[in-house]
Order: structure tokens, then sequence, then C-alpha cells
């Protein structure tokens, strides 16, 4: 029975993996980043301006949000990679797992046979997880992800608040 439900984890995984997946995530990643504003654009300080009052501020921050995400993904994106390396024992505890759980996966249920001994491979998972446990609670994780969320939040809601709306959108929403 275990090797059955083994038999579907891989069928499941491998579905997820077909070319086809790849391919549209690989055009849904390229229409997103075909969004991306220019820099010049993004960092106008031309068209910084305090907003007049709440419901501006509201109007900006949601149309900004909107026109800019790509933008915002980057600096999220760049925040992340900022924050991996300013916490360089969380990068090597992330790449332990990762590296970890791929070298015991490429043995396919096989013993490890070294001039130590033979490991069997719930016991090579038992020793990846007695190291990386401890060593994730001294990496700080969770700090690291609530800076992350607090940078990113102060980053994007800042921009996205003082950044102006373009004239014609706003001219359209008079009108209306």
């Amino acid at each position: 029975m275990n090797q059955l439900g083994a038999l579907g984890q891989f069928s499941r995984f491998t579905e997820n993996l077909s070319s086809e997946r790849i391919k549209g995530e690989f055009q849904n990643l390229q229409s997103k980043l075909s969004t991306v504003r220019p820099p010049q654009e993004f960092f106008n300080v031309k068209n910084f301006s305090k907003p007049q009052n709440f419901a501006e501020l509201q109007s900006r921050v949601s149309y900004n949000v909107k026109y800019y995400q790509s933008n915002y993904g980057i600096i999220i994106g760049a925040l992340s990679v900022y924050s991996l390396l300013t916490n360089l024992l969380l990068l090597f505890v992330i790449s332990l797992v990762v590296l970890g759980v791929a070298g015991i996966s490429r043995l396919r249920g096989e013993d490890w046979v070294t001039p130590v001994g033979t490991f069997k491979v719930n016991q090579l998972y038992t020793a990846l997880t007695c190291v990386a446990v401890p060593l994730g609670f001294l990496a700080s994780p969770f700090t690291t992800i609530l800076w992350l969320v607090g940078a990113s939040a102060v980053t994007v809601i800042g921009h996205a608040s003082f950044m102006e709306k373009p004239i014609q959108v706003v001219f359209e929403e008079e009108t209306v």
C-alpha cells in the first residue's frame, strides 16, 4: 500500500512537470515581465505628491498597485534575495535541506552504502531533519519573513500612495 501511495505522489509530481505546463508558466512569466514599467516612469519624482485626503490615497494605491504590479514584484524579489544574503545561516539551512532531499531522492529508495556502514533512506531523512530543524530555529526564519513583509509593505504602499495617477486617468474618472 505504501508503494501505491508513493507511485501516486510521483505521478502527480510528473504531471506538474509536464512540458505543456512549464511552457504555460514560462509564457505567463513572460507576459508579466512584459508589463514592467520603465525606471524613468517608475522613479519619476516629479509625479510624487502628498495625497489631499484618505479617499485620494485609497484611489492612488488601488490604481498604482495594478499599474506597477510587475515593478513591485521585482522589488519584493530583490528584497527577498537581500534578506537571504544578509541571513547566511538561513540561506545555508535552505540549501542544506534542498540539496539533502535531492541527494536522498537520487537514491530511489535504495540504501546508501559507505565505508562506515549502510544507511537506510529513513535514517538519512531523520538525520537531515535532526540537523536542519535546530539550525532552522537558530536562523530565525520568522524574523526574516516578518522583516520581508514589513519592508515590502512599506516600500509598495509608500510608493503607491505618493505616486500620482496619470492625468488622463484622473480626467476619465471625473467625466464618468
